[in-house]
């Protein structure tokens, strides 16, 4: 089979975040990146895909130079192939969609796996924009997957409960928690995928569909009051919640 693994490079999770001096970006002075945790479990279905049926798998990320680190954690975790389709600036999901698909038309995957999202920007609009671009079906938030006899048969999370439905290859499969238990790369695959090409790719130049106007971090300034339960209190709390709450 031939898999395609559409990858993000994102803050690592732990890492503290500030707003940059723009007031529009990060400030990535020390930040630690790492592969988007969601994206972990399309690299391991694609593994285990072709582990059982055979193939190749190939990781795709859309970014700066610097991301060739997320792909070489790619490579460590045993995919066949890393490919950077440069961007030297943040570009909005439109452009990265794109250029996704642009590369998926040429190697025509069997089936293209991702996460449900990205942990930073949390948009969660490439896996409906990418199946757009290549008039291909999606199943979103996947929790269990089997494919057999040319189609995709799988359990996805739902409010409230779960939802089991039927893709047609190729399709597209973005990954929710669960799915499976992504492998640690070993030593000897890290040390080998130090030296295992990468593919350089141009973009495809798009007008930006979304700009971002300003970012901040969330205020946690608040006063704290503490209240008995002595009839004057109670009287208290509820005019503090009928006049400053104004939540009754």
């Amino acid at each position: 089979m031939n898999i395609m693994v559409c990858i993000s490079r994102v803050p690592d999770t732990a890492t503290r975040i500030l707003v940059g001096p723009d007031g529009k970006t990060i400030d990535t002075q020390g930040i630690k990146y790492v592969i988007s945790p969601y994206d972990e479990y399309g690299i391991e279905e694609g593994l285990r895909l072709k582990e059982k049926n055979g193939g190749t798998v190939t990781a795709v990320t859309v970014g700066a130079e610097a991301s060739t680190d997320i792909l070489r954690t790619a490579l460590a975790m045993c995919v066949d192939k890393a490919v950077l389709i440069k961007a030297d600036i943040q570009k909005d999901s439109f452009f990265v969609a794109k250029n996704l698909a642009e590369y998926a038309k040429e190697v025509n995957p069997d089936i293209i796996f991702m996460g449900r999202q990205s942990v930073d920007y949390d948009s969660l609009q490439m896996p409906s924009m990418l199946a757009e671009f290549l008039g291909m079906p999606s199943v979103s938030v996947v929790s269990k997957l089997t494919i057999a006899d040319g189609k995709a048969t799988a359990e996805r999370d739902i409010e409230g409960g779960k939802e089991i439905v039927e893709a047609s290859l190729p399709c597209i499969i973005s990954c929710q928690k669960g799915l499976n238990e992504p492998r640690y790369p070993k030593l000897p695959d890290i040390m080998k995928a130090k030296s295992k090409p990468i593919e350089m790719r141009e973009p495809v130049q798009t007008d930006e569909k979304v700009t971002v106007l300003g970012m901040s971090i969330p205020s946690k300034q608040r006063i704290g009051r503490i209240l008995s339960d002595s009839d004057g209190d109670i009287d208290e709390l509820v005019r503090l919640l009928h006049e400053e709450s104004k939540i009754i």
